[in-house]
């Protein structure tokens, strides 16, 4: 990490900006126009969106409608579906008019076949994550019309690196949290010797990133 950023931006620069860099840096090249993501008001996703939105896209945002939770960002998004409501492929294909040129996915599950379902043929479906708890249906991996399924681990793309060139992989990230872009504010601050009462009482700690910090 560069001294000149303050522990606060620092100490959330890695996994969730990383992630969200290499996707769309691999994924939604020039000719892609329509992205969906799924669990839109998560703090990737909000990184997803700012990077969109520096190559013009403006993706559809999929969630499962948790009470008080909302996209960071609205004008980011070209529409914010819930999937809680019976008709929402109805809206989906509303919105998009056509057809999805990528899928950016964190959920996994039976909502994995429905949106390679929404795929334009030769489109490609992005899974990064399993928040449902439910593997991909077998289904989802046919290749039907050129439709694919790829993985994405951090671990798998930094640590296939050589370490002399980790500096250059980050370095994106870092003009970025420069800029105050791709940054996450921590929505609670636990001192380090209070913490084992708050794991006790999670509670306390739900709605977004734990920042534990350490007093010297």
């Amino acid at each position: 990490m560069p001294d000149d950023l303050s522990d606060d931006v620092a100490c959330f620069g890695y996994i969730n900006p990383l992630t969200a860099w290499l996707m769309v840096e691999r994924f939604c090249s020039a000719g892609v126009r329509a992205v969906g993501i799924t669990a839109a008001t998560s703090t990737i996703a909000g990184h997803l969106a700012e990077l969109l939105s520096e190559r013009g896209i403006a993706p559809i945002g999929l969630v499962r409608g948790t009470p008080g939770r909302s996209v960071a960002e609205p004008s980011l998004w070209r529409d914010v579906i819930s999937t809680d409501d019976s008709t929402w492929p109805v809206r989906l294909r509303t919105t998009i008019g056509d057809r999805l040129d990528v899928v950016l996915d964190c959920v996994g599950g039976p909502l994995g076949i429905a949106l390679i379902d929404r795929l334009a043929p030769g489109g490609v479906f992005v899974h990064y994550g399993l928040l449902s708890g439910e593997p991909l249906p077998a289904e989802c991996f046919d290749g039907r019309d050129g439709r694919r399924v790829e993985m994405l681990r951090l671990r798998d793309a930094v640590h296939s690196r050589p370490r002399h060139e980790l500096p250059a992989l980050f370095r994106p990230i870092f003009d970025r949290l420069r800029s105050r872009r791709l940054v996450t504010r921590p929505a609670h601050r636990v001192p380090l010797s209070a913490l084992p009462d708050a794991l006790r009482d999670k509670c306390d700690l739900l709605g977004g990133k734990v920042l534990v910090e350490c007093q010297r």
